[in-house]
């Protein structure tokens, strides 16, 4: 298959940079400018016959976290890493497979600042082999994304990529095919375990129109999946871009069972940022590895009943009560993995990983994403403080950012409610250096500001209310959860689900503080995750101080324009695209119906344009 050809020549042009720059700095592992980690209490990884690396939502930051040391390991570093363990596993006699569960893309400048959006992105990431990968919803948002997963990250994959419930459209003669294979059936090096894994994606509608999203439920009756789970293997896997107690789960982990009363079952979740652990049954259960590459998910299982040694002596059940599952969340920085590999800054790095950070920094460079548009006078938080408060990022936007860039020159002196989605912010600002990366890790969405126009105003004053609070007013209209417009860590069910019946909140595992005194006896930690589950509080590899979380609500509003005493009876309602189906349900519910047509441009400039060039006006001065 050929590629395209800015790939090739952005995968080229990165190739001679690394050869030329190579051996001069062979020695480097992490960015240059990342913090240096800082030593903490650390609890060592559980082994196993069967041990995981996993990663999900890592949306870009192969760099690392350049502002948090705790997670300023980057992409080679974790190649090197997954280079130790492997070695380890090998002196053990154990295996060691890799997995990832999708949103590769948006969410940082290496992947969003290069035109074509990429262009040096997959070159990097497939330098880690990983054993099973799976697609994201993010890889499916625009159709360009769809068509470089077909046309790259699948064969980057050497027939890894798994996709049980996703079709591709080729643009040429419309066909749709299977994204990649539905699973693979593979028996693992050492320990010779046969495993049959699948890859599956939530039942998502907001992808673009080159591909195909099948719901779960459907896809369990096809005859492929019916024969592939009635196989005699050692283990399933179930990969995917799915919530770990969502209802795809529910589905996928009933029809299993249904076939294999006692196989063992490994899920590995993703989609909602969070570390998570869940219990299925004794011999199933899942994991979740977090977000932003700040975590990768350890997952070992032990004692695994194997079909070819079983005898009619030993029953299946007394086999099965002597497996078990633990888990470990790995802070991705370099003290953990040398903790965890018994190694140094000289045995630790590999020539790959080096490879990988120096093909990484030449990236950074050729996009410069170091140049500064300003400097952030404190940190803002997006779910650390709580809204509305002077450190709320969501406050800092509703109050200075929007009422000075929500402006049309036509409509100027028009009262106006400005309305955006909460979950189009993305990560923290902190003190220091604003730069062209942090535009893309603060909002990396393409949204554009619609309106419309001269609406009354006791109707348009009730649409945040409905949004935040009304979610079965909006439900029944058939509409996805509100939930899915605020951050992923708040969503209530997989997103774009239909159900017209109320979703309730789930229960997440992280950046929620156990306690305050949780630490109390090790005052000095440094703050970071605190993780409970349905392992335990003992999870996190690195013992942290508890941080704080707060939910913040699914849209946040400003008003422009508006008289000094009174009410308007006319507004013009401003708002993200991505929230255009929401706000028209809103209206209707609240008598003032407009259909699509009625809703036109308001600014030609991406939200994160608009923020980009307030920030290079108010931020100006030197860090």
């Amino acid at each position: 298959m050929l590629l395209p050809r800015c790939f090739a020549q952005g995968s080229r042009r990165l190739g001679m940079l690394l050869a030329i720059s190579l051996f001069a700095s062979l020695s480097c592992a992490e960015q240059p400018s990342a913090p240096s980690p800082v030593a903490a209490p650390m609890r060592p990884l559980p082994w196993g016959q069967l041990n995981f690396l996993a990663t999900t939502d890592t949306h870009g930051w192969l760099a690392g976290h350049l502002q948090e040391p705790q997670y300023s390991a980057d992409w080679g570093d974790y190649i090197s890493f997954a280079t130790r363990i492997k070695e380890q596993a090998d002196e053990r006699g154990v295996d060691v497979l890799l997995i990832d569960c999708g949103d590769r893309i948006e969410g940082n400048g290496i992947y969003d600042a290069s035109s074509p959006k990429g262009l040096y992105t997959y070159d990097i990431f497939r330098q880690q082999h990983i054993d099973v990968i799976t697609t994201g919803n993010h890889e499916l948002y625009q159709p360009n994304a769809s068509d470089r997963e077909y046309q790259l990250s699948v064969p980057n994959s050497r027939g890894n990529y798994l996709a049980s419930n996703l079709d591709y459209i080729i643009p040429e003669t419309g066909e749709q095919v299977p994204m990649a294979q539905r699973f693979r059936k593979f028996t693992t090096k050492n320990q010779k375990i046969e495993v049959l894994a699948f890859g599956f994606l939530f039942d998502f509608r907001g992808n673009a129109n080159n591909t195909r999203v099948q719901k779960v439920e459907n896809t369990i009756k096809e005859k492929w999946f019916q024969d592939a789970i009635r196989e005699k293997v050692d283990l399933f896997v179930v990969a995917g871009h799915i919530i770990l107690p969502g209802k795809e789960v529910k589905a996928l982990y009933e029809a299993i069972r249904r076939q294999n009363w006692d196989t063992p079952i490994q899920f590995f979740g993703g989609h909602s940022h969070i570390r998570d652990f869940h219990k299925y049954d004794s011999s199933a259960y899942g994991i979740q590895g977090g977000r932003y590459l700040e975590t990768v998910g350890w997952m070992s299982i032990d004692g695994i009943p194997k079909k070819s040694e079983k005898t009619k002596s030993i029953s299946a059940d007394s086999a099965k009560k002597d497996i078990s599952f633990k888990r470990r969340y790995i802070d991705n920085n370099l003290f953990g993995y040398h903790y965890h590999t018994g190694l140094n800054e000289t045995t630790f790095p590999t020539k790959l990983g080096q490879n990988a950070s120096e093909s990484i920094r030449l990236a950074r460079k050729a996009l410069d994403l170091d140049h500064s548009y300003g400097c952030a006078p404190k940190n803002l938080w997006l779910s650390r403080a709580q809204y509305p408060s002077n450190d709320s990022i969501l406050t800092w936007l509703d109050t200075e950012v929007m009422p000075e860039v929500i402006v049309n020159p036509k409509r100027k002196d028009v009262p106006t409610l400005a309305l955006t989605n909460s979950g189009a912010m993305r990560f923290d600002i902190f003190k220091g250096p604003f730069t062209r990366d942090s535009t893309y890790i603060l909002s990396p969405f393409i949204s554009k500001f619609l309106y419309i126009k001269d609406v009354p105003y006791e109707s348009a004053k009730r649409v945040l209310t409905l949004i935040n609070n009304a979610g079965q007013v909006l439900a029944a209209q058939n509409l996805p959860s509100a939930s899915v417009l605020g951050p992923p860590e708040q969503i209530s069910d997989c997103e774009d689900s239909k159900a017209p019946e109320p979703l309730q909140p789930l229960t997440f595992s992280d950046q929620r503080p156990l306690s305050s005194t949780s630490s109390k006896h090790l005052p000095n930690l440094i703050p970071g995750y605190t993780t409970k589950d349905d392992g335990g509080d003992d999870g996190d590899d690195t013992q942290h101080a508890p941080i704080s979380f707060y939910n913040v609500p699914n849209c946040i509003q400003s008003e422009i324009s508006f008289p000094e005493k009174g009410a308007p009876e006319t507004v013009d309602v401003v708002f993200v695209d991505f929230i255009q189906p929401w706000v028209l349900a809103a209206l209707a519910f609240s008598g003032a119906v407009y259909k699509i047509d009625d809703v036109e441009l308001y600014r030609e400039e991406t939200l994160t344009e608009l923020i980009t060039g307030w920030i290079g006006k108010h931020w100006q001065k030197e860090c």
